[in-house]
């Protein structure tokens, strides 16, 4: 496809010092509710113990040193991507599209293994961290489209693709759309779901989908005010999306809320809801598919998708490349070594 030749420009994240003190200080002065009676959100306590670690002992620094060890650039329509070349130049092209509510932060621990076999790009989503946002409406098929762009102005013609939540829905787009340059379209899940099987755990849940669809302009404000109303917010869909259990790494949680809170993109992330982008992957037959971590769907995705490898793995979390970064790596890698590399 034509590339719109856009200037990319070398990526460093550098967070002021005095954005750092600025977190640290709203943090300690966080004013605190009163823990309402029975289960009714994040409780109090252990939001008030995360916030502590948050203020006190998490090392941002650290952190961001280990998202600057990957080679960042910026396109000069403000799209943010790592781009870590395989020592082998023959490597396959692979652009990975992470999820919601996430950063790339969440390919931190699987860009170094995939990058022995594949020249990995992993864009930050629009409004998402670094990535703006912009005027114009954002949708799963236009993100699709620049994502193409992207890969064709590096020079990649033909690449593969993975994506998990809000990625795995950019994902298969993204090889409807160009199944001349896309060899296969992987994601962690969301193909042949039948949400009457899991209605009774869905209905009990917060139900804040239509909410974002409507006012997330509100929430915003809490956000970009408050890192402990963002985090509350993070922590609270992780544990949903994961029937209630915290089993994530918190320094892992707070290095997105970090990436959030020092952008202030709490609100602008949730475009995935307000314009109506928030779903389940779409069904698609022109390039061949492989789910990684999919469940008990894979006979109805069989129906409407060319699946040539359903690996059926288990994860503890919906952010399956925190939860289990090795198993997804064998996974991506077993699927894509399928088909020839190629630029």
């Amino acid at each position: 496809m034509a590339s719109s030749v856009l200037v990319m420009e070398n990526f460093s994240i550098s967070v002021p010092q005095s954005e750092l003190d600025d977190l640290r200080a709203r943090l300690a002065h966080t004013r605190w509710p009163a823990p309402l009676p029975g289960s009714r959100g994040v409780p109090v306590p252990y939001l008030r113990e995360l916030t502590s670690y948050w203020g006190t002992s998490y090392d941002w620094r650290s952190w961001e040193a280990k998202l600057n060890a990957f080679p960042q650039f910026m396109t000069s329509d403000g799209i943010h991507f790592i781009h870590a070349r395989s020592a082998n130049p023959d490597a396959l092209p692979l652009i990975l599209t992470h999820s919601w509510p996430n950063s790339i932060a969440e390919f931190l621990n699987v860009i170094p293994a995939l990058t022995e076999n594949f020249h990995v790009v992993a864009p930050s989503l629009p409004g998402f961290a670094f990535s703006a946002l912009g005027e114009e409406p954002w949708s799963v098929e236009r993100v699709a489209r620049r994502w193409a762009e992207l890969m064709a102005e590096l020079g990649y013609e033909r690449y593969g693709a993975h994506g998990n939540d809000a990625g795995a829905l950019v994902t298969p787009q993204l090889a409807a759309l160009f199944p001349a340059n896309v060899v296969g379209s992987h994601i962690t899940g969301g193909l042949g779901i039948d949400f009457s099987g899991g209605g009774e755990w869905w209905a009990e849940g917060s139900n804040y989908g239509p909410y974002l669809a409507k006012r997330p302009q509100t929430l915003s404000y809490g956000f970009t005010d408050s890192p402990a109303a963002q985090l509350a917010y993070l922590v609270e869909r992780y544990q949903e999306f994961d029937q209630g259990r915290d089993v994530l790494d918190h320094d892992l949680v707070l290095t997105t809320a970090s990436l959030y809170w020092f952008t202030a993109t709490g609100g602008s992330s949730s475009w995935t809801y307000y314009e109506g982008a928030a779903g389940l992957p779409i069904d698609q037959d022109v390039v061949p598919t492989g789910v990684s971590h999919g469940g008990p769907f894979e006979e109805n995705a069989r129906q409407k998708n060319d699946i040539v490898q359903w690996s059926g793995r288990e994860s503890a979390s919906h952010m399956v490349a925190w939860s289990d970064p090795e198993g997804l790596v064998e996974d991506i890698t077993s699927f894509f070594m399928r088909f020839p590399a190629g630029r």
